[in-house]
């Protein structure tokens, strides 16, 4: 140990009084501990992304903010970014509401940067919001041209076009069916279709241009599938297109006859080629009227006309007999299209001409047998005819004959011959048409078949205009035999014929018939009965002589019990014969039961007992079925309050009788209905009405309509009317419901009232006492009135009426507290953006406000402005002739006065005046600045520097305030500057992680990979800060790279658990006797050759200051081996300090190793000896310049200076000088902190790579560490030996702890390495 302490002590004389200088780091150690222990967790967010409906209205709730903080602290949320303005945030809940409605064709995922604070710190997140459909978007056809061209003989079930339409939505919403919605001419419904799907248009009915239409109009619908998000109903679009679709002709159609039917006339034997008609026809495609030739295809008669191909005229050809060809002759012409049709031939078409041939007088007249009728009818040529005629016949004989003559016009006279042509005449004598010829008898009493049985007579016919047209025909007469026989009856009386009373219409009672032995009478007797009055009563079927029931009312035994009639038949003739009948009525059950009285009345008091009998009779037979009675009761409303004794009618009451459970309107008049019912088949009853008069009795109490009464009345009107109240007696007489009302206390003797009744309801009309003046200030303003109703009988009931005095307007306005109000700046609205509100207790009343004074805030104090105008209505409206900037002023006070005009009595106007506090909200019209502490220097150890590792930070804030004043770092470019000022680029090897600390944000530059540990330099950082909005400022940091030439090796004679564990008060000892900050590389086990004969440690460390030096191994071992600091580094287990690590130690020979040894100590003396030199004519150079920057911040106007002259060597710029180190301009506007408080220390970082001040800054895990330092001034007497201490020496004096500036210093130092 003692080896080692020399060790120490070596070089001590050298150091010495740099490590007295070094002392008031000590005191920096214990402001760091202080500053981490305070340090507070940020708040946790949970919540990554939420899921938002499109449709969700303005207002309503989107989703939540979920956040935790471990100390419990109130969290207060935001929002910001891009897409904040669609949102509003509740700061107390984390509820997110919707802002700006959302559109998800717009945008449909969204990014919203969230913020969650506890008070002292922030955390930042980015949640993604995913826009959920809602189908908002009608479907859009697509195309311009709807017009479509289709011939008419498409064929069916082909495509015709198709329709497209576009939905912005997704899913169902999205999903498009289209459909036909409507058709012009309507047919067309049925000859177009469309696909629901793919919107192709297909023909399925076959078109006809002259048919059925040369034009459609389709109105095409495109629906969309719905969809639903934030409302519970489904939302459903649609679009219409109207598509014109002409029908295109072509020649598919037949040619087409005019003027039908065709009919003409020619007169036979006319002359060859006279012309007889004319046809026409056309084409029916009039889109393409081809010409038309026509023919004849085919006659009823060959060869009698001819047609002209191209006019249609028709004439004879050949010579015409009516006679032998009938009157007309039908042809069938044809016309044919010249041109072929789609099917490739010549379309055509028939039509029938009925000629009619003209008749001339060329034949005689002639007989005909015609045999059945109409269009069955046939006739033959006959001159021989029979028939059959009944003897004393009269009138006409048909004899089936037919003159005809076969010329169309006739003239047919008609004469009889023969013997027996005086019995008869000929009918018709005279026609000029085919007629039917009869006989007529002119002597029926020559026809006697008993004389003869047949005659014959000859009918002659004969043409006058020709007396050669002559024919005849023979008639035999043929008499039949004719009836004269009676019908007769077995028997000519018949007696004791029963039948029931009341028997049904149809029932038979007897069946009687008759006898006639003519042939011809055979079934043909019809039968009556006689008198003819019987018939009410009885009737007889006409045919077959069955009697029958004809009235069951009439048929009454008890009326009439013997029926006496006669029957009569005849034969076809009508010849009669009569038979007597005599007819019994048996007895039925057919007399219901009869009631003595009309209707039965009774009195009894409610609760009393009734006994009232009920009589009947029956007129049937006694001690049978039909006259034994039965009593019942109808069921009614009240029957279920009786019962009656259904043997003997005794009548009588079940429950009590209660008056005031009846109807009121019945006046206790109870009628119910008792009937009486034999017991015969079937039976039969009568009912009798009973009324039951329930007398009234007081057995009710009054009661108010109401449990409780409330009125109001106007102060100060005396009489005035209060109110109503109602009672009433449910005793249904005036005798026990009439009421008295009073008021019984609670008056204080200033109500009346007063006593009414209405339908039995009593009303007390309440009114103020003529003698009373209510006064709505007076201590009652309410009164609790007990009011009675009395009936006679003394029974009562009390209600409570309650009475508020009601004030009149007599009271001042009040103005009700206004919320603060919000516009933005350089706004041009032109409504109110806040309003003053104002009440007034008096009922009736009409405010209107005036302005008083408006004080806006700038640079936080009130001063008069007219940014802001009132109106009378108390809306608050910007004033048009300003323009409001939140960079002058950011809030406004307005003051104003509300007014009563209905004020009836008093001061109209409010007590006070009311204020509206309205907050002029920021925009965006501020760039983002940089906050540039005293220090830009940023250190980092390339050994520990790997990817992620803070190396520096920057701090900036935006004028702007919310949204605008997000900002977000970006590093934008990256250079180093090696030792020799060359700069190159270099790829990015530095990120910046964006944090907000309150109003400022803070920019964490960190490593993307690691660092070249050989690298000497700086890198030169571009790093810059974008607002929201997009406005961007720029800065450049340095960041000093400290290479492995700064390593310091700490060996242990501890294990490196031991010297693990004890790390802290390594730190803070090392740290005390160093003055910097020491970085730990590792701990691992020491495998030197010296140190196997134990179990050591090695510690790979480095110190490092602020203004970007690094102590070397020799300057560490000088500072360590204060006594001070070394004792307790001893007890720690420090060894020795050395500049290099031996990862592991050679086990070769001595010689290898005094070889090594040479070499080495003759580099350590050449590096000694040039080092040396440099070092000499570097100091020789830093002194003149140090006395020429002495000599320069000596001449700096003091105004310029916070204290004393400006002290060169760190890396604070006055505006001119040169600073002695870098060569840098010397920015006199600034402070160089070299005060009463800087230590030694700073004296010696003059020379360093850069200068710091006294103030390290510090944050949590790997952010910037914060250091205070106070050091104590040395009163002692110094002595300078260069000229750059004697310019430290004219440093100010101390100043207070209180003025102390904050610097920064390498992030890259944890916390745990402080």
């Amino acid at each position: 140990m003692k080896s080692e302490k020399s060790r120490f002590q070596h070089g001590r004389n050298h150091s010495a009084d740099q490590t007295m200088e070094w002392i008031p780091g000590g005191f920096l150690l214990f402001c760091v501990i202080g500053q981490i222990v305070a340090i507070n967790n940020s708040p946790s967010i949970s919540s990554t992304s939420a899921t938002v409906c499109e449709d969700t209205p303005k207002g309503e709730f989107a989703f939540k903010i979920n956040a935790t903080d471990t100390e419990n602290d109130v969290l207060t949320y935001s929002l910001s970014g891009q897409n904040a303005q669609y949102f509003t945030v509740d700061p107390m809940t984390g509820n997110v509401y919707i802002l700006i409605p959302l559109d998800r064709e717009a945008i449909d995922i969204m990014y919203l940067d969230v913020s969650v604070s506890d008070g002292n710190t922030a955390t930042p997140k980015q949640l993604i919001i995913i826009v959920k459909e809602a189908n908002d978007n009608r479907p859009i056809f697509q195309g311009s041209n709807f017009d479509i061209l289709v011939d008419e003989n498409h064929e069916i079930g082909t495509s015709l076009f198709q329709v497209k339409a576009t939905d912005d939505d997704i899913l169902q919403g999205g999903q498009i069916q289209y459909s036909i919605g409507d058709a012009t001419p309507s047919h067309g419904l049925n000859l177009f279709s469309i696909s629901s799907a793919t919107g192709l248009v297909t023909l399925t009915g076959q078109l006809n241009y002259t048919g059925l239409s040369n034009y459609y109009r389709l109105k095409i619908v495109a629906t969309d599938g719905g969809g639903k998000c934030f409302y519970s109903e489904p939302n459903y679009h649609s679009s219409i297109v109207y598509y014109f679709i002409t029908v295109v002709d072509v020649p598919d159609l037949d040619p087409k006859f005019l003027g039908l039917p065709y009919i003409a006339n020619v007169e036979e034997h006319s002359r060859l080629e006279h012309p007889v008609y004319t046809v026409e026809a056309i084409d029916q495609d009039t889109g393409i009227n081809d010409e038309i030739i026509y023919s004849i295809e085919d006659s009823s008669e060959d060869g009698l006309f001819l047609i002209s191909s191209d006019s249609g005229i028709i004439f004879v050809a050949t010579t015409i007999d009516r006679e032998e060809i009938g009157d007309t002759v039908t042809l069938t012409v044809k016309a044919t299209e010249s041109k072929p049709n789609i099917h490739g031939v010549r379309a055509s078409a028939m039509a029938s001409v009925q000629i009619n041939i003209i008749d001339i007088n060329d034949n005689k007249p002639e007989f005909y047998k015609c045999e059945g009728s109409g269009l069955l009818q046939t006739c033959n040529k006959e001159n021989q005819f029979t028939v059959n005629i009944a003897e004393h016949s009269l009138g006409t004989v048909p004899i089936n004959m037919m003159v005809k003559d076969a010329d169309k016009r006739k003239n047919i006279e008609l004469t009889l011959e023969g013997a027996d042509k005086d019995v008869f005449s000929v009918e018709p004598q005279f026609t000029i048409a085919d007629s039917v010829v009869q006989l007529v008898v002119k002597e029926p009493q020559q026809l006697d078949y008993e004389v003869t049985q047949q005659m014959v007579v000859e009918v002659i016919a004969s043409d006058p205009e020709e007396i050669s047209f002559v024919s005849t025909a023979t008639v035999t007469i043929m008499i039949e035999d004719i009836n004269d026989n009676s019908p007769k009856f077995p028997k000519d009386t018949y007696s004791n014929l029963k039948v029931p009373e009341h028997s049904d219409v149809g029932s038979v009672v007897a069946t009687i018939t008759a006898d006639d032995p003519d042939t011809m009478d055979k079934d043909n007797i019809t039968y009556q009965l006689l008198p003819e009055s019987i018939r009410a009563y009885f009737d007889v079927e006409p045919h077959t002589g069955v009697i029958t029931v004809q009235n069951k009312t009439l048929l009454d035994r008890e009326v009439r019990s013997l029926f006496t009639a006669t029957l009569q038949a005849k034969d076809s003739d009508g010849k009669p014969d009569n038979a007597l009948l005599e007819i019994v009525v048996t007895d039925i059950n057919d007399q219901p039961p009869v009631i003595n009285k009309e209707f039965y009345q009774a009195f009894v008091e409610e609760g009393s007992e009734l006994q009232l009998q009920i009589d009947a009779t029956d007129a049937d037979e006694p001690d049978t079925l039909n006259s034994q009675i039965v009593f019942a009761i109808v069921p009614s409303e009240y029957s279920n309050y009786f019962i009656i004794d259904p043997n003997t009618g005794v009548l009588s009451n079940q429950v009590e009788l209660d008056r005031e459970a009846l109807n009121a309107e019945l006046k206790g008049k109870i009628e119910i209905n008792v009937t009486a019912t034999d017991k015969g088949m079937p039976p039969l009853s009568t009912m009798v009405r009973v009324i039951i008069n329930v007398e009234d009795v007081n057995d009710n109490t009054p009661a108010f309509k109401s449990n409780s009464y409330k009125f109001s009345v106007r102060e100060g009107e005396t009489g005035a009317f209060v109110g109503t109240v109602m009672a009433e007696d449910l005793d249904q007489t005036t005798d026990f419901n009439k009421l008295s009302i009073r008021i019984i206390a609670g008056s204080f003797d200033s109500f009346a009232i007063l006593t009414t009744a209405e339908d039995q309801v009593y009303m007390g009309n309440i009114t103020v006492d003529l003698d009373v003046d209510l006064d709505y200030e007076s201590p009652r303003k309410k009164y609790m009135l007990k009011v009675e109703a009395t009936d006679l009988g003394q029974k009562k009931d009390v209600v409570t009426v309650e009475v508020d005095v009601l004030d009149v307007n007599d009271e001042r306005p009040e103005f009700i507290p206004s919320k603060p109000v919000k516009v933005k700046e350089n706004t041009t609205l032109t409504e109110a953006i806040g309003k003053f509100e104002a009440s007034d207790k008096d009922g009736n009343h009409s405010l209107i406000y005036e302005f008083e004074s408006l004080k806006c805030r700038c640079n936080g104090s009130l001063s008069p402005c007219d940014w802001f105008i009132l109106e009378p209505t108390g809306d608050i409206v910007v004033n048009p002739e300003h323009n409001l900037d939140y960079e002058l002023c950011d809030q406004a006070l307005m003051e104003a006065w509300v007014i009563d005009e209905y004020t009836e009595k008093g001061e109209n106007n409010s007590l006070v005046a009311g204020q509206m506090v309205i907050n002029i909200e920021d925009i965006n019209d501020n760039a983002p600045q940089f906050i540039f502490s005293d220090s830009s220097v940023y250190v980092v150890v390339s050994e520990t520097a790997s990817k992620g590792t803070s190396v520096a930070r920057v701090t900036a804030t935006d004028r702007d305030t919310g949204i605008n004043a997000q900002l977000d770092f970006k590093v934008s470019d990256v250079k180093f500057e090696d030792i020799f000022n060359q700069t190159s680029d270099t790829i990015l090897l530095f990120e910046v992680v964006t944090t907000q600390q309150k109003d400022i944000y803070v920019g964490i530059i960190q490593n993307t990979e690691g660092l070249d540990v050989k690298l000497k330099g700086k890198f030169l950082v571009t790093v810059s800060a974008t607002d929201t909005g997009g406005l961007s400022t720029n800065t450049t940091l340095e960041i000093f790279t400290v290479d492995e030439s700064y390593r310091v090796l700490l060996q242990f004679s501890k294990p490196p658990a031991e010297v693990e564990k004890n790390k802290p008060a390594l730190i803070r000892e090392l740290t005390s006797a160093t003055k910097a900050v020491v970085q730990i590389v590792s701990i691992k086990e020491d495998t030197s050759q010296e140190s196997r004969a134990s179990v050591g440690a090695m510690m790979v460390t480095y110190f490092l200051y602020s203004n970007g030096t690094a102590l070397m191994s020799e300057q560490v071992k000088a500072m360590l081996s204060d006594p001070k600091h070394f004792q307790v580094l001893e007890q720690l287990g420090l060894l020795y300090v050395d500049g290099s690590v031996n990862e592991e130690t050679p086990e070769s020979d001595t010689i290898k190793f005094i070889l090594y040894g040479v070499i080495a100590g003759s580099l350590i003396v050449l590096v000694v000896l040039i080092t040396s030199l440099v070092c000499t004519r570097r100091n020789y150079r830093r002194k003149l310049k140090a006395a020429h920057a002495m000599n320069s911040a000596n001449m700096l106007a003091s105004d310029n200076l916070k204290s004393g002259p400006v002290v060169p060597g760190t890396n604070k710029y006055t505006m001119e000088g040169a600073n002695p180190v870098l060569n840098l301009n010397i920015d006199s506007a600034m402070d160089l902190d070299l005060d009463g408080e800087s230590s030694d220390v700073d004296k010696v970082s003059l020379d360093s790579l850069t200068y710091s001040n006294d103030k390290n800054s510090f944050e949590k895990d790997t952010k910037a560490v914060m250091q205070k330092i106070q050091e104590e001034e040395d009163e002692s007497p110094h002595e300078y030996i260069e000229p750059l201490g004697a310019a430290l020496a004219e440093r100010s004096p101390k100043k207070s702890l209180d003025n102390h500036r904050d610097g920064v210093t390498n992030p890259a130092f944890s916390t745990t390495d402080l």
